[in-house]
């Protein structure tokens, strides 16, 4: 089920606020727009033509910003690297690094690389991570209260922290338990001010990296206790993982597309890792297929792959979200979180974050 707004996009003087109010660009520096291009065998399409143009038209009124401020603004492409998060090149990512704030408008997510570009010791950088975006979210996800959304993820971090489980009963009828133990909850809630930030926006979430069973861990906490049934509503069927510590070990489905995350799961292991749980906490979110604005609608998202940039121990070519919210064929109908005192903590009632909890 999709859930659209009514085309009432950011006017100029709107936009200039969100642009403050998230980014507050200063006096003297140098801020970078960031677009992939096609090329080769990676063809373009309608959705990414019009990202560019957005973000030319972005670039145009941050241009306007600098002139009352003081900044100054440039516009970079680079080849699209094919895969999300797949590792940038290293000279692109080393011509990003020499500015204050990077805001990157890309057709395949760079945000793996740009939070190690960010975090890297001395970085003066931040960036916001923007893969997917569209016009229309300046009517929905972007329009979003920011402050508020600060308050609602921040909240979310502290629960997960203070988490060593988390239980998921899917409106299909499959569970799955999710190991949280040993990890840290992060947020983010659509503020880039400092140097060394990075935020995916829109913005909107809180998430943490379950516990895989690696390395020295072991030793202490054993195996990974994640376990159950992941289902998958991105592939046209419905398509569900079986999970075992922390893994997913099996595909179970039949046809084309089954098959074809068979082999996607076969050509590197490291993507079975159950890499994130999040919970989405922007109102103005809406339901649309896209991930980047989906798995900020009040609600949960799982992603397999990589995690080490958020506290997790598994590196991998690919870091990909499966999202969850009321009214798609798998929708996650209940959250409960289990804590290190034994309470447990409904966060996700009906399909439907529990906003009371946040404030």
């Amino acid at each position: 089920m999709l859930y659209l707004k009514g085309g009432n996009n950011l006017n100029l003087e709107e936009r200039i606020k969100m642009f403050k109010d998230v980014f507050a660009p200063k006096s003297s520096e140098k801020v970078l727009f960031m677009v992939d291009k096609p090329h080769d065998d990676i063809v373009d399409n309608p959705s990414w033509k019009a990202r560019r143009e957005l973000a030319n038209d972005w670039y145009n009124s941050f241009k306007n910003m600098g002139v009352e401020t003081g900044f100054s603004v440039d516009m970079f492409e680079f080849d699209a690297t094919g895969v999300h998060n797949t590792p940038i090149p290293k000279d692109v990512i080393d011509r990003a690094s020499k500015f204050d704030l990077v805001i990157a408008m890309t057709e395949f997510s760079g945000s793996s690389s740009f939070l190690k570009m960010c975090r890297k010791e001395g970085a003066t950088t931040r960036c916001a991570s923007m893969p997917t975006v569209e016009k229309r979210m300046e009517d929905t996800a972007l329009r979003a209260n920011y402050s508020d959304v600060q308050v609602y993820a921040n909240s979310i971090k502290k629960l997960l922290t203070n988490a060593v489980g988390a239980e998921v009963l899917f409106s299909t009828g499959d569970r799955l338990f999710i190991d949280l133990r040993n990890r840290v909850g992060y947020a983010d809630g659509g503020v880039c001010r400092k140097p060394g930030q990075t935020i995916n926006f829109p913005s909107g979430e809180g998430f943490i990296a379950p516990y895989e069973g690696k390395g020295d861990e072991v030793k202490e906490l054993g195996e990974s206790k994640t376990a159950g049934i992941l289902p998958d509503n991105q592939h046209g069927d419905l398509l569900k993982y079986v999970v075992k510590n922390n893994r997913i070990v099996e595909v179970v489905g039949d046809g084309e597309n089954a098959d074809e995350m068979r082999r996607f799961f076969e050509e590197n292991d490291t993507r079975r890792n159950i890499a994130e749980l999040g919970i989405g906490c922007n109102p103005e979110a809406v339901v649309t297929g896209n991930i980047l604005e989906d798995e900020k609608v009040g609600g949960l998202h799982i992603a397999y792959g990589m995690n080490t940039q958020f506290g997790g121990k598994v590196d991998s070519d690919t870091h990909i979200d499966i999202c969850f919210p009321k009214g798609l064929p798998a929708a996650a109908q209940v959250l409960t979180l289990i804590n290190k005192d034994g309470l447990k903590t409904e966060l996700i009632k009906d399909s439907q974050l529990r906003y009371d909890l946040l404030r």
